[in-house]
């Protein structure tokens, strides 16, 4: 079965996509994830996946035709997008991602904090030392471009002497004749002054100053243009445009290097979810919301309370850090207890501006969209359960339909017949309840007379059941209730009038009332409406009612099938032959090369039995009578019940 979200339906869903940058997730029908990628519109990337197109590559078009449901991440930019969507792939690396897969890192700035003499670098990666790191970027040119611009602006060193102590040693570099560096190896300026370039470097870097540079920058193009030197405009051009991509805020991704959970939250009435990011080392590898039914009277600060409580009571990691959009109450309480936990000080924040902030506000963001698509959900969920009940208890006429059984028989020419028997509870499955039935007393392949042997056997056990509650002087709680103690509302039949008699006769010899229908089917073995008490009930095919009995039906016939084929790959040399005394594999072979099937087996002669090669007469008279058992020999339902 489909682990797809219940009522996830692809058109509905493309319908409801945000215009939004952000990151979407490919999911297939065993719930992996396949595809990760990015979008400047949601909307409109997503939807591309679906239309028909000849420019799809083979690789697309086999992803797609996988692809059971879809999830997906809101973000500010199509920044974010991108560096969420690397740090997911590297995470859940699915299976139809090839760009990202060789662990490609996005570059950072360096500040080497940790030198008297500051450089700015470029960076592969973030490493824990005491240099202060910016980004990740997106692109390395701009990133070198940047650094580049901080150096003609600052004059900042770009060599790796070791300062101050090789200070003086040789000449200094060509930088300094270009006036690019102010020649610290030299002691040419003071550390002091030195800092203060640095300083200012790291201001612009922080985005505190990019509004005078960027001034600077187009002041310096517009009159390079005015003095006709084309050259040097589109020179300051170029790093006008590299100066605002970098400088392009980005939140997806921490440089504190901390280990930290950002919780947000969205609460309509009795109903809230509690969105959680986590980060490790500065990255954001994964996000998950929770649903919370939510106690009338209850205030925000309390909903979150209980949820961080019960959240990290049952999480085996406590992360450093969590930030969360207001208080809670008894928050120095619950920062003990985390402490305690992580046996090491966690500290709850709750950010009022600046990047922080900025990702709590993009938790909240996805927990209100999510709480707007649970709604949904639960209003789906409940036409295609209860209120496809409701549609079958008009159409019939029934007062009230909780319960509902339906059943099925498979064999192959009446090889290892077998019967199920599916349960659905206020419309939906209840899988613990399902049993299957291996046919004892039926020969052949005679459907009727199989259904109405698991249906004597499940309602005898059943009535065996109630005598024994009844023999202990109580009646049975609900959740002592067995499969076969809870008898239904409402049977269906996987057939028309024939299988409803068939049942109807094995309930009234059991002295039960219980209303049986039959799901009748048209020529192309499709469900076109009901039989109920005597005649045709059609069903509109557009209903919710008409889509769970087709579910049940469904069901039941998968269930039926399912056990069957488990009894043939495992019984492939076993048949009803090996049960007779004196038949062994050599003799059952040769009964099999001699006839097609076990009722043609049946329908032969002691004679001709005799007569198979390998065969003598004792062992020919065991098959025959093997057969041919008196009908008053047959075993007792009851005891010959067998549940899966």
């Amino acid at each position: 079965m489909e682990s797809r979200p219940d009522g996830f339906q692809i058109e509905e869903e493309l319908k409801k996509l945000p215009g939004k940058p952000g990151v979407y997730l490919m999911h297939d029908a065993s719930d992996q994830i396949i595809y990760i990628g990015k979008a400047v519109s949601l909307k409109n990337r997503v939807r591309q996946y679906f239309q028909s197109s000849r420019n799809k590559s083979p690789k697309i078009v086999k992803m797609v035709s996988l692809i059971s449901w879809f999830e997906y991440i809101i973000t500010d930019s199509e920044l974010e997008a991108l560096v969420l969507e690397s740090n997911l792939i590297k995470e859940y690396r699915p299976k139809y991602n090839t760009m990202l897969k060789d662990d490609k890192n996005y570059p950072y700035i360096r500040v080497t904090l940790g030198e008297e003499y500051p450089r700015v670098l470029f960076a592969h990666r973030m490493t824990k030392d005491k240099s202060k790191y910016y980004g990740p970027y997106t692109s390395s040119e701009a990133v070198k471009n940047t650094i580049r611009l901080l150096h003609k602006l600052y004059r900042l060193r770009t060599c790796s002497r070791n300062l101050p102590k090789e200070q003086g040693v040789g000449r200094p570099c060509l930088n300094y004749y270009m006036n690019q560096c102010q020649a610290p190896c030299q002691g040419y300026i003071s550390k002091e002054k030195y800092g203060k370039s640095v300083a200012q470097a790291m201001d612009f870097l922080n985005g505190k100053s990019f509004d005078r540079i960027a001034g600077e920058l187009e002041e310096k193009m517009k009159k390079a243009a005015e003095e006709m030197d084309f050259e040097a405009a589109a020179s300051f051009r170029d790093l006008l445009f590299d100066v605002r991509k970098i400088a392009e805020k980005q939140k997806v991704t921490d440089s504190g290097q901390e280990d930290r959970d950002i919780i947000a939250m969205a609460a309509e009435g009795q109903d809230a979810v509690c969105q959680v990011f986590f980060v490790r080392e500065g990255r954001l590898i994964g996000r998950d919301h929770f649903h919370l039914s939510v106690a009338q009277g209850d205030s925000q600060a309390q909903v979150l309370t209980d949820f961080v409580k019960q959240f990290y009571s049952g999480t085996p990691f406590v992360p450093k850090e969590l930030f969360l959009p207001f208080e809670i109450e008894e928050q120095e309480l619950i920062e003990s207890w985390l402490q305690n936990r992580r046996g090491q000080k966690v500290t709850i924040r709750i950010p009022k501006k600046g990047e922080k902030h900025k990702l709590v506000e993009l938790a909240q963001k996805n927990a209100e969209m999510i709480l707007g698509q649970n709604k949904e959900k639960m209003k789906r969920e409940a036409a295609r359960t209860t209120g496809a009940v409701k549609e079958i208890e008009e159409l019939l006429g029934l007062p009230s339909v909780i319960r509902i059984e339906a059943y099925d028989i498979s064999n192959i020419s009446g090889f290892e017949s077998v019967g199920s028997m599916v349960v659905f509870e206020h419309g939906r499955p209840k899988q613990n309840d399902y049993r299957k039935f291996r046919i004892k007393w039926v020969q052949g392949p005679n459907d009727y007379a199989s259904m109405d042997e698991v249906l004597t056997r499940r309602f005898s056990h059943g009535l065996e059941e109630h005598q024994t509650w009844q023999e202990k002087g109580m009646a049975a709680e609900a959740s002592d209730y067995g499969s076969f103690t809870r008898f239904p509302d409402l049977i269906m039949m996987d057939g028309g009038k024939g299988q409803v008699n068939i049942a109807q006769e094995a309930l009234s010899r059991l002295g039960l009332s219980i209303p049986v229908c039959g799901m009748v089917k048209d020529d192309r073995h499709r469900t076109r409406g009901l039989y109920f008490n005597g005649a045709e009930v059609p069903i509109d095919v557009h209903s919710e009612g008409f889509r769970l009995i087709t579910r049940i039906q469904d069901e039941a016939h998968r269930f039926a099938i399912a056990y069957h084929r488990s009894l043939r790959g495992r019984d492939q040399v076993h048949s009803l032959l090996d049960d007779i005394k004196g038949i062994g594999p050599a003799r059952r072979k040769a009964l099999m090369r001699a006839y097609a099937s076990l009722e043609e087996i049946r329908k032969a002669s002691l004679e001709e039995l005799a007569g198979i090669p390998g065969m003598n007469g004792a062992a020919a008279r065991n098959v025959w009578e093997f057969f041919h058992r008196p009908a008053e020999e047959e075993a007792n339902p009851a005891a010959d019940f067998q549940s899966r």
